[in-house]
This record gives C-alpha cells, sequence and structure tokens, in this order.
C-alpha cells in the first residue's frame, strides 16, 4: 500500500473529476486554543491542556480533560467554524479520560498517592450544572474509559503505571492493573455493580504487574484491551467480567526506517522485531480491531495493527505511514527512537465509508484510512496537521461530518504554540494540506523539512530551489516543483565541501549566481561558542550540484560586530563584473541604530563590501525582524515578521525597496543609506486563512519567470513545533 508522491487521489484534490463524484475531504475549518477557555481569574501563563476529548451526543460540545489544572474543558461548537469558550468543570483530581453520555461526563480521575499507593475514582458530572454530582471509588489509577455502545456499562482501564525513573522503568512494578466494570442504569453509574477484572498471569512479558492502557467496546458488549508495557491484548465480556481471549500483540521488522538520533533523517535502518506495545484501540466491527503502536518500553511498531479478535494479523501498516510522514516534512529525527510515534486512534463511519484516523504524537499529524473490510488493506485517503503539537485526543462525529483533535502539549512559556483543540469538516472539496510533499527516490520519499530560503529558476516557470537550515546537520538544496498542487520536491541535493557534506551550516537564503550555481547566506551564531563550525555568518558559492567552490567571510570590521541575528536571505542583482550580492541581516547588530538591520552588499568581481540600512517596524511585543530578500526587477521585496505566534503575530508581511538611487555605503561608516520602503502584502491574512495557528516563520519568498510569486514557511524541522508547512501561492504582485 505503499504510496508514489502523488499518494490518493482525494489527497490531491479530485479536479478531474465531475462535481456530482467529487471526493469528500477533510479539510480544518477552525482551531481553539484552551487558554481562551480560562477564567479571567485564572493565572494565564500557567500550563494547560487539551488532551483526551469527547462530545455530548448531538455534537454541539465538547468536553476535554485538563490533567495539569484538574479540570474538564467545555467548547460549543454549535457553529464548528466559531468555537466559544464553554468553561470549566473542576475535579477532585487530574482526569485522564472522559466520556459523555446522556447529561453526564464520566471522568477517569487519577488521584495517586504515589506509583506504589495509587487511587483514583470515576466522576459523574451534570455538565449543565458543571458539577460532580457522584463518584465511584476505583481503587487505583484510571487512565482509559469507554462506554458500551448500548449505554449498559461503563469499562475502566485501571493502569497502575510504572516510574519510569525505577531500575530503568523496567516491570513488574506492583501493584497490577485490571479492567474495571461499572454497570449504567437510566444512564447513572451504579456503583454498587462495580466488578473487577484481574488480567494478571495472561501476559508473557511481566505477568504478575499487568499495564492496561487503553479500553474500547463493541456491540457484541466485548471490551478489548491494551496491555502496552506487556505487549498483550486481552478481550473482555462485559456481563460476566470473564477474559475471553488473550494473545500477544507481536512484532514487526521494520525495513528503510531512520534509526539514528543524528539530525539527518536517513530512510536506510532495520529495527528488527519491534514489540508493538499498542496505546490506543478502536474496534472496527464486532471482528476486526485496530491498534496504535506506540511502545513505551521496550518497543513500538511506528504504525498499525489490524487483528481479529482471535489474535490474528488482518492488515500490519509497517513503516508505510511513516514513510508518508516523511513525505509531508512532519518526520521528528531529534525523539526517533520510536520515529513518529503513533498514539492516538478513532474509527467513524461517514457516508458509507468506514475511516480509521491515525494520530502521530511526534509528527504532530493524522492520517486518514479507508477500511476496506477483513482481508483488505486500509487505503490511505489524506494526512491532516494534528492542529498543534502532539495531537492525542481524537474524535469522530460523523453526524456533523466533523473529526475533532486534542493537542496536548503547551509550549506558550517557551513562546511557542499552546495547546489547542481543531476541527475539521468532511465536504466534497480539495484538501488544502499538504501544501508541499516529495517525490520518490530510489522508492523511497525524499526527506526534507525547516525551508528556509527559496530562489526560482531563471528561465523554467514554477521552477524553485530551496535549502533547509540548521534543523539538519548537512545543508541540503531541494528542487521544487510548484506547478503542481501540492508542490512537489522533485530532487535534493546535498551541500558537499571536498566530496562530503558540508555540516555546520545554517542556510537561511539562497540566490541564482549570475554565471550559473548558487550563492548560499549561513546565518551563524558567533554568541554560541558551543557551535564553533558556524559560529559566524557565512556567503558561500554552489556549483550547481551543491560543491562548495568558495567560502566568502565577513570582513574584521563586521564580524566583530555580528550577533546570533545573523544572515535571514541572499539575492543577485546583476551579472559578470556588475554582480552584486544582496544579504539580509535578520535584526540590528552591535553597531546600528536600535530598529535599523543592515543589508549588507558584496561585490564578487572586486571583493569589496558595502551597506544600507534597512528601517524595521515597530511591535510592542516581541521583535521584528527580516526573514528574506528577493531581487524583483529594479527592487529587491523582503519578508518582515514579528516573532510571535497564534493571536499574538501582527506583523507578518511583504516590504519593496526601489533600488533605483541607492549607493550602498562603506563599513564602519556613521552614515549608511537608509533604504525607503513600502509595504508590498499583507501575508497574515492568508496564514491565518489556512484556520489553524498563526505560524511564526514566513521564511522564503520567490518570484518565478512569469512573475508568480510563492512564499513558504519554515516547521524548524518538527522540533517543539508542530511542523506545518504552508506553501503560499501569492499570484502576481
Amino acid at each position: 500500500m505503499r504510496a508514489s508522491y502523488l499518494l490518493p487521489v482525494a489527497l490531491l484534490g479530485a479536479t478531474a473529476l465531475t462535481p456530482a463524484s467529487a471526493a469528500e475531504v477533510f479539510n480544518r475549518i477552525a482551531t481553539f486554543p484552551v487558554v481562551q477557555n480560562l477564567p479571567k481569574d485564572a493565572d494565564q501563563a500557567d500550563e494547560t491542556v487539551s488532551e483526551i476529548i469527547s462530545a455530548t451526543e448531538d455534537g454541539n460540545l465538547l468536553v476535554y480533560t485538563d490533567s495539569p489544572r484538574e479540570q474538564l474543558g467545555l467548547v460549543d461548537i454549535t457553529d464548528p467554524k466559531a468555537p466559544k469558550a464553554g468553561g470549566v468543570i473542576a475535579l477532585d483530581g487530574e482526569p485522564t479520560s472522559v466520556k459523555v453520555l446522556g447529561n453526564f461526563a464520566f471522568a477517569a480521575v487519577n488521584t495517586s498517592e504515589s506509583y506504589e499507593k495509587p487511587g483514583g475514582h470515576l466522576a459523574v458530572i451534570d455538565i449543565a450544572a458543571k458539577k460532580v454530582v457522584s463518584k465511584c471509588e476505583l481503587g487505583g489509577q484510571p487512565d482509559s474509559i469507554a462506554t458500551s455502545p448500548d449505554k449498559a456499562f461503563l469499562a475502566i482501564v485501571l493502569e497502575n503505571e510504572r516510574d519510569e525513573d525505577k531500575n530503568d522503568g523496567a516491570i513488574p512494578q506492583l501493584p497490577s492493573g485490571n479492567l474495571s466494570i461499572v454497570p449504567l442504569k437510566n444512564g447513572e453509574a451504579d456503583c454498587s455493580g462495580f466488578k473487577v477484572v484481574d488480567l494478571a498471569g495472561i501476559a508473557e512479558t511481566a505477568p504478575e504487574d499487568a499495564e492496561p492502557e487503553f479500553v474500547d467496546v463493541n456491540a457484541a458488549n466485548e471490551a478489548v484491551v491494551t496491555l502496552q508495557e506487556n505487549n498483550h491484548i486481552a478481550i473482555v465480556d462485559l456481563a460476566s467480567g470473564k477474559v475471553t481471549a488473550n494473545f500477544s500483540a507481536g512484532a514487526v521488522t521494520l525495513e528503510n526506517v531512520d534509526t539514528k538520533k543524528d539530525k539527518i533523517i536517513s530512510l536506510t535502518g532495520t529495527v528488527e522485531n519491534a514489540l508493538r506495545e499498542p496505546d490506543a484501540v478502536k474496534w472496527l466491527d464486532d471482528t476486526r480491531f485496530v491498534t496504535a503502536n506506540e511502545g513505551d518500553w521496550k518497543g513500538g511498531s511506528r504504525g498499525f495493527t489490524v487483528f481479529t479478535k482471535d489474535g490474528k494479523v488482518d492488515f500490519e501498516a509497517g513503516a508505510t505511514f511513516e514513510h508518508e510522514i516523511v513525505r509531508i516534512g512532519h518526520y521528528p529525527d531529534k525523539r526517533n527512537k520510536k520515529g513518529a510515534e503513533v498514539e492516538g486512534m478513532e474509527v467513524g463511519t461517514f457516508g458509507s465509508d468506514s475511516l480509521i484516523f491515525v494520530g502521530s504524537e511526534r509528527a504532530s499529524v493524522v492520517g486518514i484510512y479507508k477500511d476496506n473490510g477483513a482481508g483488505n488493506a486500509p487505503v490511505l485517503l489524506q494526512i491532516v496537521p494534528g492542529g498543534g503539537v502532539g495531537p492525542e485526543g481524537l474524535l469522530a462525529i460523523p453526524s456533523r461530518n466533523l473529526f475533532v483533535t486534542a493537542s496536548e502539549t503547551d509550549l506558550r512559556e517557551d513562546g511557542g504554540a499552546g495547546s489547542m483543540v481543531t476541527i475539521f469538516q468532511r465536504a466534497e472539496g480539495e484538501p488544502a494540506y499538504p501544501a508541499l510533499v516529495s517525490a520518490d527516490k530510489d522508492g523511497k520519499p525524499q526527506p526534507w523539512g525547516a525551508i528556509s530560503g527559496t530562489v526560482a529558476d531563471a528561465s523554467e516557470p514554477g521552477k524553485l530551489y530551496a535549502v533547509s537550515d540548521s534543523a539538519y546537520a548537512n545543508g541540503t538544496i531541494f528542487t521544487i516543483d510548484a506547478t503542481k498542487t501540492p508542490a512537489v520536491i522533485t530532487d535534493a541535493v546535498a551541500v558537499t565541501r571536498d566530496g562530503e557534506p558540508s555540516t555546520g551550516l545554517d542556510l537561511e537564503g539562497i540566490a541564482l549566481a549570475s554565471n550559473g550555481g548558487f550563492w548560499l547566506a549561513s546565518e551563524g551564531n558567533p554568541e554560541n561558542k558551543e557551535e564553533a563550525k558556524r559560529t559566524n555568518s557565512q556567503l558561500i558559492r554552489a556549483s550547481a550540484k551543491g560543491e562548495v567552490e568558495e567560502i566568502v567571510e565577513l570582513p574584521a570590521e563586521l564580524k566583530d560586530q555580528a550577533t546570533r541575528y545573523g544572515f535571514e536571505g541572499v539575492t543577485v542583482t546583476g551579472a559578470g563584473a556588475d554582480e552584486t550580492v544582496w544579504i539580509a541581516v535578520q535584526r540590528e547588530w552591535k553597531d546600528d541604530e536600535k530598529g535599523f538591520a543592515k543589508i549588507l552588499v558584496y561585490k564578487p568581481a572586486s571583493k569589496t563590501w558595502g551597506a544600507v540600512l534597512y528601517p524595521l517596524d515597530k511591535t510592542e511585543d516581541g521583535w521584528v525582524g527580516l526573514s528574506e530578500v528577493t531581487a524583483s526587477g529594479d527592487d529587491l521585496i523582503f519578508i518582515e515578521r514579528d516573532n510571535l505566534i497564534g493571536d499574538a503575530a501582527k506583523l507578518k508581511k511583504l516590504t519593496r525597496v526601489s533600488l533605483k538611487g541607492v549607493t550602498p555605503g562603506a563599513l564602519g561608516g556613521k552614515d549608511l543609506p537608509v533604504l525607503k520602503k513600502e509595504d508590498a502584502k499583507d501575508l497574515l491574512p492568508l496564514l491565518k486563512a489556512a484556520h489553524g495557528y498563526v505560524l511564526d516563520k514566513i521564511e522564503s519568498f520567490a518570484v518565478d519567470a512569469d512573475g508568480q510569486a510563492f512564499a513558504i514557511t519554515d516547521n524548524d524541522g518538527v522540533d517543539d513545533a508542530s511542523g506545518e508547512t504552508q506553501f503560499l501561492r501569492l499570484g502576481k504582485l
């Protein structure tokens, strides 16, 4: 089921189909930052998350768990395109899971004193009144909760999780976990009928310490339970409380995967017999279920598996989903022991299609597959961005053609994205994401990410060249075909020196050299002495094959004034003896007046330097700097932006500077010429049009041979970021 870069028709849009048969796809329609749900008197800076999510039966109200704040959060999606804060419900402990049934939300609440003394209860919450109306003590630390389709039972996994710092996290670590069953009568929990199903003694791995993780219930009132660290699966009859089947989750050998944490995505490794160690599990029908093989202790097979309830493997995804994550630029190399870490799972029937939603926590995406029944491989329809960072809660609402993610990671303290709830709607049309993918090379997708600078081919419309920054160990030049939708990376060439990949580069700009090849700008960071190989900003001339032919070091008077906000773009005007290289410095250097950034000017023929000053806009929060410079006729076009994301972002724009009459000043001069800029295009509306949070780093801009303009965001190599890349088609400016 490996796809080419074109992927299934639904992913690229059914442009060749008639309107009557147009494909239905999921597109993001709204994003709700959960910090908006906090009371005004709450500390807005403290961590707040959305982890597991449920909805009322009419699909108009979402309920999510916020463990750090010991509360449930509510989101009104009566209008799914305009979600509204619904407030919070305080709990006596940390909610780990929640299910809504009728007028009540049933929350599994952790109140453990320690790993050795786990505790917790089932909280029954009147949603309208926003209060807990009853509790069932569970006698252990709960994790997952599910309701039976006939509304007769609640099934609750008590994990009694291990201490990962004790004995290197090895199990057994008692007490053991179990499955608890609570009958429901007239929609209310009947605590007197509470029943415990002992799951100890059934697994081959640490049988005395069952570590159940997730539970789901089918129409026959059978619960499927994953025992993640034990790499085991159990089937339990809820009416009798008996384990009717149990079996190992097994192992998978993975080929052509990245196995080293070295800032290089290399699909050349092999993982022998990776234990699946499944996390989330969902029934597909009464005889088959699908697992998300996250791994936790010793394993993780990076994909998902369809099992029959007698333990037979009906389908194994292997590394195929991970390869598609590489293709769309979302592979998280920094933490790749478990690869893309498939954790979340959801199923739902939309029209006549039975769909499987596979969530990758580390890649921050969700793959949407069509289930084709027993004995047939599911087909990948599309991949959607997870919304925020680390989507864990996945929720299908077929009655409203909606799909919802809850991303738990809150990075606001470090200037990153906060936790958020994201809403997708299924409708006829074309998928808006991904906007950039890679073609196969040698039978595998070409890895990419952190696009940080772009230039257009001089003669071929729609052909672009781009570079990646220090998110990866080796600099790379990508060739992009922008005539296709999504745009396609057709080739990737390593920047080499003396025949070896050139390390220590932080490429932030690329331009066409007038005699062939490229000029590359490496940002540098003289303030970080540990990064000795890239301490200084550098101008590099490379061949069309990426071979470094010359490194132009800064003159001493520039090196002495440089800061960590170095080169962010490069462009060329003129040719031959008149060739002029213009380099955008991101922010003020030591000798610059506040609010003015240098634009350096280098003449290769005479090897001389000059400079002009660019006046930066002011901002109340964060800072403002330059991210790109591109020559267009007699003008230079700059990307000027603040360093803020989401609702805080106020400045992301293109500006234009005429070069007529501009004469660069000498280095060290006190009165460098100041450029006169005018606004060319506000990019904020385009970034907001994706209905996610506004991305910070709009870093690439190019104008092709037909005058079509393109801008691309930098996804930070999926490091403390969602990994989302927006490829903006701006038309003719």
